[in-house]
């Protein structure tokens, strides 16, 4: 029998590219048809057709807290009234600033925007104003949104340059991207060297969430802000993701290096468009109407949105005691599946820092994104579909990672992992 959500993805694809708003929601890389979500509550999802799932997207990170979290609903309830947009300043948007300066570590400014995209956009465009150079250097696999000069590949070596990775993409702005293995110092050493003077900024994920969860060598972070210093680079972290999540300061905190510039989603609109970027005084300066840097946005510092950011990062500000249980709660996730593949012979890579982790269908260590690409894509399929059968809701792709909310108890982890035992089985069967 059809099922309602089959059913709603064939009328979508007939208006909307794909009948998906952003690529990964149709599923291609797992097959099948997508799963349209009608409510959700705490760790649950249901869909349209009445069933019930256990979320570990969590609306691809801003759901730290669950889904429909009274103190967020309370206080986009009590802004509504007021409109739900005015094209003027208001108060919050000073208080939701404020909020990321007392919790962010380096943060002396903050712009809101209204998406992760658009704040590492204008992140390098400041960055490349303020340094007045044009290149820009980025780590494959690291995901910074649809913006041209993210969607570049890696040339055929470390000092080659990029080539588009999207067509609309032109050749003139794949020219100053160059484009590094993460994890791998000497690459970036080498293109540094071979660019001397030219590279406005560093951008990067301190954690990657983009092919999976990869976590940064030991010493890799410094040596970055090391390097950037020394040479005067803009080092950018793109804590779109970690922002907020790793820690009430993010990666920065959880790593103790300061970037120069940061930039923020996700969690900071309590699952409303939000995005933010920020950093040392002296480069969010050259941003108008101070500088010259021009970024403007009708919609940032939405009433509604900022009112649903400040409630949600208040809340993980005044309760620091929700990390260490994401942490404990995340572990017991990441190792118990870990112990099952090993059980089962698979011994398959299980990364994880903080409420965020990622199992690879693959024996290797997954350090980038040459190690992410020797998993078996087809075995994760199966064991995707098999746990969807089981109502546990993952990413529909091996290379995406897993959040975590405070609404997974001990009594849920247990059900995962009965599930994925199971999967596992069947996923190889």
């Amino acid at each position: 029998m059809i099922s309602t959500s089959e059913t709603l993805f064939a009328h979508a694809q007939s208006v909307i590219p794909g009948g998906v708003n952003s690529p990964v929601r149709a599923f291609r890389s797992v097959g099948g048809s997508p799963v349209f979500m009608a409510s959700a509550e705490g760790a649950w999802l249901t869909d349209v057709d009445g069933n019930r799932y256990l979320d570990f997207i969590n609306s691809w990170g801003p759901m730290i807290l669950g889904h429909a979290p009274a103190i967020v609903l309370d206080a986009v309830r009590a802004a509504l009234p007021h409109s739900l947009s005015f094209g003027a300043p208001t108060r919050r948007e000073t208080a939701i600033a404020e909020q990321i300066i007392k919790m962010v570590p380096g943060v002396e400014k903050v712009r809101l925007v209204n998406s992760g995209t658009e704040a590492c956009m204008a992140a390098v465009r400041v960055a490349r104003g303020f340094t007045g150079r044009d290149k820009i250097l980025k780590f494959e696999g690291c995901y910074h949104g649809h913006g041209d000069a993210f969607l570049i590949a890696a040339g055929s070596g470390a000092l080659t340059l990029g080539e588009p990775d999207s067509a609309g993409v032109t050749r003139g702005v794949a020219q100053d991207t160059l484009t590094a293995p993460y994890n791998d110092l000497p690459a970036v050493e080498a293109i540094i060297a071979a660019n001397a003077g030219q590279i406005a900024a560093l951008i990067l994920e301190p954690v990657v969430g983009n092919m999976g969860l990869v976590v940064p060598a030991e010493g890799f972070l410094q040596a970055l802000r090391d390097l950037c210093t020394q040479h005067g680079i803009v080092l950018i972290f793109d804590e779109v993701m970690t922002g907020f999540r790793l820690a009430r300061g993010g990666a920065q905190e959880l790593f103790g290096i300061t970037a120069d510039l940061v930039t923020l989603g996700k969690i900071i609109g309590g699952g409303l468009p939000v995005g933010a970027y920020g950093g040392r005084a002296d480069i969010m300066n050259c941003v108008a109407p101070v500088g010259k840097v021009y970024q403007a946005g009708t919609l940032s510092g939405n009433p509604i949105a900022t009112a649903a950011g400040l409630a949600q990062l208040g809340y993980l500000a005044d309760h620091p005691e929700l990390y260490t249980e994401l942490e404990r709660v995340t572990a017991r996730l990441a190792d118990g599946t870990r112990q099952i593949a090993a059980d089962l012979g698979l011994h398959y890579t299980v990364n994880r820092v903080g409420s965020m982790f990622s199992v690879f269908f693959t024996s290797r260590p997954v350090h980038n994104l040459n190690d992410a690409k020797h998993a078996d894509t087809a075995a994760f399929g199966r064991y995707f579909h098999a746990m969807l059968k089981r109502g546990i809701y993952l990413a529909p792709s091996q290379f995406e990672a897993l959040f975590v909310s405070i609404s997974m108890t001990d009594d849920l982890v247990d059900l995962y992992l009965t599930a994925c035992r199971e999967a596992m089985i069947e996923a190889h069967a």
